[in-house]
């Protein structure tokens, strides 16, 4: 290649790439207001992104994988944690979190009634952007635990980690044993059931550990002063899966005047076969 033939390779690589990245960056504008659900920024939501800031959340949370990584990603938050949690977590974290047990604790930040309603607001709208599955690492609670039926089929057990979204979760066919498939729902769901709750003894986080969860429905059941509906261990999971408020875990961080902070929405994003499952699942949790 002569110096002349040099020449028109660089200018033409050059302006294909220009042009290139011009399509794309148009093309990307172009997108934006259906991937960001632009319609749905309100006042609120607003106010929400300005409180964000006030308080430089930033400085220890990343959205979008954006931030300091000094505290949990928040782009899904919204997802794995109902309202009532995130209200009541706002006003006080210590209520939560120890800082002694784990090491590190979110600072008092005082936020008004109002600056709460519309953070969540505000990140609400971050958990519903198209954000091509971007970060990929949602909130997850820390602690392996045995997955007890395997989609090889029932009896096969295997130690995954609770925390880690690169192992545990094994794709299944619709014919695998039903606890295989319950498994799979526990990791899978939206809200994810893995985002509050771990299957080792005595790792509670957002929700209580499930370790022995069997154990406990059939003595809660045998009680004199039970006043659910349920009358096995298969119909206290149910019943704690669509109605989390009728059965309340004690502690401060699970509930509030009478209400579980655990989402009550599986019963519409769950189909009746996946509760099954679930269910199905849990019970070998003794």
């Amino acid at each position: 290649m002569n110096n002349r033939q040099a020449r028109i390779f660089a200018w033409g690589s050059t302006i294909a790439a220009a042009v290139l990245f011009l399509g794309l960056t148009l093309d990307s504008h172009r997108q934006f207001p259906e991937l960001t659900n632009a319609d749905t920024i309100t006042p609120q939501v607003t106010h929400g992104k300005d409180v964000w800031h006030k308080y430089n959340c930033i400085n220890c949370h990343t959205l979008f994988g954006e931030g300091a990584y000094y505290a949990p990603d928040l782009t899904k938050i919204t997802q794995h944690r109902g309202e009532a949690y995130l209200q009541a977590y706002m006003r006080d974290p210590s209520a939560f979190y120890d800082e002694q047990t784990h090491r590190r604790l979110m600072p008092q930040q005082n936020l008004s009634e109002e600056e709460i309603t519309d953070l969540i607001q505000f990140l609400d709208w971050v958990a519903n952007v198209d954000n091509q599955d971007w970060p990929p690492r949602p909130i997850l609670v820390t602690g392996g635990f045995t997955a007890v039926a395997g989609s090889g089929g029932a009896g096969q057990a295997a130690e995954v980690q609770s925390g880690s979204t690169s192992v545990g979760v094994r794709p299944v066919d619709a014919d695998d044993d039903i606890r295989a498939l319950g498994e799979n729902v526990f990791r899978t769901a939206v809200p994810g059931c893995v985002a509050c709750h771990s299957l080792t003894p005595g790792a509670d986080g957002a929700g209580p550990s499930l370790a022995g969860v069997a154990t406990r429905a059939e003595l809660l059941v045998g009680e004199a002063n039970y006043s659910g509906q349920a009358s096995d261990i298969e119909g206290y999971l149910r019943e704690s899966i669509l109605e989390p408020s009728a059965h309340l875990s004690t502690g401060g961080m699970y509930s509030a005047n009478g209400v579980s902070f655990m989402p009550d929405t599986y019963g519409n994003s769950l189909s009746e076969e996946q509760i099954e499952q679930l269910v199905a699942f849990l019970a070998t949790l003794k």
